[in-house]
């Protein structure tokens, strides 16, 4: 009866601004990404509404907290600089609010296609990309000139490179015009705003796109500091420390996109990234990034600090392979300067923290046996690691898994990583990547019915199993024609 009480009345989970707060809340609340393309491109609807609504109605049913969707700047200021449509997403969230589901709406300044599990393109704003044809070093490029268009980079952050407005100034607009459209969502709906910070919507830089067969995993990616803009602030760097030959270019024997960490002088076990070349390199690096990371999160909390109820967040890749190496090649070149030295997690936890903002974290599902071995893969240590950073600077830490899984030695690994921990080790919430037809398959329903119940109870999770698997039957049976709806309508 206890356990019968315990699965049937969980509290309502809130979102105050405390992380701390948050955690006392029982469990760990469960969202659901949306489909990269829920809303059209023209901006003015939903993509297939009527499955969106029986989907929405389903995941209530579930006890979902609620779901995550990219609000993106190519659809929303398509046409022209300051000329924002966001029809589509009204649409949704009048959608969500009715369902009693709350939103963690993602600012996507990046574009969609290139990335692991892209399905659509949807590239920057048009006007955005004219600028950068007319200025090919508005786009990150790597040392062979190849240049990447997901993403502005983060060299041009402070000039007014776009119609007269700096990047920055483009965010920090856009997030200002999406707060005052959706006043009335803030703090009851919308309950998260997660910033774009890069591709993917992280903060790093391009080093492994998938576009065009570029890179493939696990390969250990490149460096990306070879635009204009990139390469004048690393001059002014080594000029700096008195070493002005280290100013030129990034390092010339750090191999390619697809090289492994032994195959090059730069990454192998004593190699460059372990003299005083590399660690000025590194830090350049890496620096530049937290500097990107800073400039941006501050014009976010310009925007939504006072918007009681809402939380700023920002993701961090999970860059799993060859984390069991010295260098961490992988990483580096993602401009995270963590190696067997040197924590490359606790300055982006801390910048986090100085504007008390949320880490939210991927790779959450994997487990290092299930990777190929020679890779050294090692995701559960590195969670561990981004997660003390993330305790030890006072930041919330939040989940989501790397790739879609609807099994459950997936839900397990989460279980175990997000849920079952003490108080102060506990994320504060977990995004499911992601809503598809797939996951309303009748068997994957239920398991992901079970798998929210187990996320969202607190304590005696074990000694429930039996129970919330009946729950979750329960469920699955109950939501059957709303499921049945949503996974036709998804596939077509």
């Amino acid at each position: 009866m206890a356990c019968q009480a315990l699965v049937d009345s969980l509290p309502e989970t809130e979102h105050p601004d405390v992380a701390g707060e948050e955690r006392r809340k029982a469990g760990v609340p469960v969202y659901v990404m949306m489909p990269l393309d829920t809303v059209r491109k023209d901006g003015n609807g939903l993509n297939r509404r009527k499955a969106v609504e029986a989907s929405l109605a389903a995941l209530k049913s579930a006890g979902a907290e609620g779901i995550m969707v990219d609000v993106w700047w190519g659809i929303a200021e398509s046409e022209a600089p300051g000329r924002y449509n966001f029809a589509g997403y009204m649409e949704l969230m009048e959608m969500a609010k009715k369902n009693g589901l709350k939103v963690q709406a993602v600012m996507s300044f990046h574009q969609c296609g290139g990335n692991v599990g892209d399905s659509v393109t949807i590239p920057l704003p048009r006007w955005a990309l004219e600028e950068m044809d007319k200025d090919q070093d508005l786009a990150y490029t790597d040392r062979s000139g190849r240049r990447n268009h997901e993403y502005i980079s983060l060299g041009a952050d402070a000039l007014p490179v776009l119609k007269g407005r700096t990047p920055v100034q483009c965010y920090g607009d856009f997030m200002r015009a999406f707060r005052d459209h959706f006043a009335s969502f803030m703090g009851n709906t919308i309950v998260e705003i997660q910033v774009g910070m890069g591709p993917a919507g992280e903060l790093r830089y391009p080093s492994y796109p998938e576009s065009n067969g570029t890179w493939r995993f696990p390969g250990i990616g490149e460096f990306q500091c070879y635009d204009r803009y990139m390469l004048s602030s690393l001059k002014a760097a080594a000029e700096g420390v008195g070493k002005p030959e280290w100013g030129n270019a990034g390092p010339g024997d750090s191999g390619g996109y697809n090289n492994w960490p032994e195959d090059t002088p730069f990454f192998r076990r004593e190699g460059g990234w372990n003299t005083p070349y590399g660690e000025f390199f590194m830090s350049w690096y890496s620096q530049m990034l937290l500097e990107h990371g800073e400039r941006i999160l501050s014009a976010a909390s310009g925007v939504f600090t006072g918007t009681p109820g809402v939380k700023i967040s920002v993701k961090v890749a999970g860059i799993h392979w060859h984390y069991g190496t010295r260098s961490h090649a992988a990483e580096l070149t993602a401009g995270y300067y963590n190696t067997r030295h040197h924590d490359g997690y606790q300055p982006i936890a801390r910048m986090l923290g100085r504007h008390g903002a949320v880490l939210n974290f991927t790779c959450v599902e994997m487990r290092a046996h299930e990777q190929p071995q020679d890779a050294q893969c090692r995701p559960e240590a590195l969670v561990q690691q981004v997660a003390a950073a993330a305790r030890e600077s006072g930041v919330g830490l939040a989940g989501e898994n790397a790739l879609p899984r609807y099994d459950e030695t997936a839900h397990d690994q989460i279980v175990t990583t997000a849920a079952e921990k003490a108080e102060e080790e506990r994320m504060v919430a977990f995004t499911y990547l992601r809503m598809g037809p797939d996951l309303f398959q009748p068997d994957n329903w239920r398991r992901f019915a079970a798998f929210v119940k187990r996320m969202s109870g607190s304590g005696a999770r074990d000694m429930c199993r039996e129970q919330v698997e009946r729950e979750a039957q329960g469920v699955a049976h109950a939501t059957q024609p709303l499921v049945h709806e949503a996974a036709v309508a998804l596939s077509n």
